[in-house]
């Protein structure tokens, strides 16, 4: 019974790290995100930091993780309150730009950036990135409701995937909202419309 609140503080020392890791990502840049400053804005000891996460690596690896976890869970919740019917297409479109565009995407490029001159960190992050492609793949696929089997809708799919990093990257260094909604509206009902017909030919092959 004595170790169940020692691990409780345990766990909610590690989430206070991670989610100040990510804050401070976000707001003040990979330079300035430090061990040291993520102590200080986490409430943490550095040797407590150091304990859960022995070098910055480590700790900017994990919260990486954690922020993948973390949107997945929500996206799953989210796609339980998406209604079916015709505007569906447009409301998980909409899900996928809003993550893409928000501070847990900032967090993460900051981290790729610095990946990109760094050969140890990118051998570190690439297989992250791998995984969390995959999975954002399927949670689309899954929340749009079509076969990934066939090649064009596996296609399709991506390139919503990557419109939305590209929607994201705009949204970095200034306030693209207005055009980026009419994107949006705009390849939603492309998707749409491309999702159906290999839906309908799909039933007429099948026939």
């Amino acid at each position: 019974m004595a170790r169940e609140p020692k691990q409780d503080r345990s766990r909610v020392t590690r989430q206070r790290l991670l989610e100040a890791t990510i804050d401070s990502l976000a707001e003040q840049g990979w330079s300035a995100t430090t061990v040291g400053v993520v102590a200080e804005r986490a409430g943490v000891s550095r040797g407590a930091t150091q304990h859960h996460f022995p070098t910055r690596e480590d700790l900017i690896t994990g919260a990486l993780e954690y922020m993948f976890d973390t949107r997945m869970d929500h996206a799953r919740r989210e796609a339980q309150e998406i209604p079916p019917g015709p505007g569906r297409t447009k409301l998980v479109v909409e899900r996928l730009v809003e993550y893409y565009t928000g501070p847990m995407f900032k967090a993460a490029l900051q981290v790729w950036t610095a990946a990109s001159a760094d050969p140890e960190l990118r051998d570190r992050i690439v297989p992250l990135e791998e995984r969390f492609g995959r999975r954002a793949h399927q949670m689309a696929v899954e929340n749009l409701g079509v076969d990934d089997n066939d090649p064009v809708t596996h296609r399709l799919v991506q390139a919503t995937l990557d419109l939305a990093r590209g929607l994201g990257l705009a949204d970095v260094l200034t306030d693209d909202a207005r055009r980026r909604a009419e994107v949006v509206r705009s390849w939603a009902e492309v998707l749409d419309a491309s999702l159906n017909s290999r839906l309908s030919a799909a039933s007429v092959g099948a026939r």
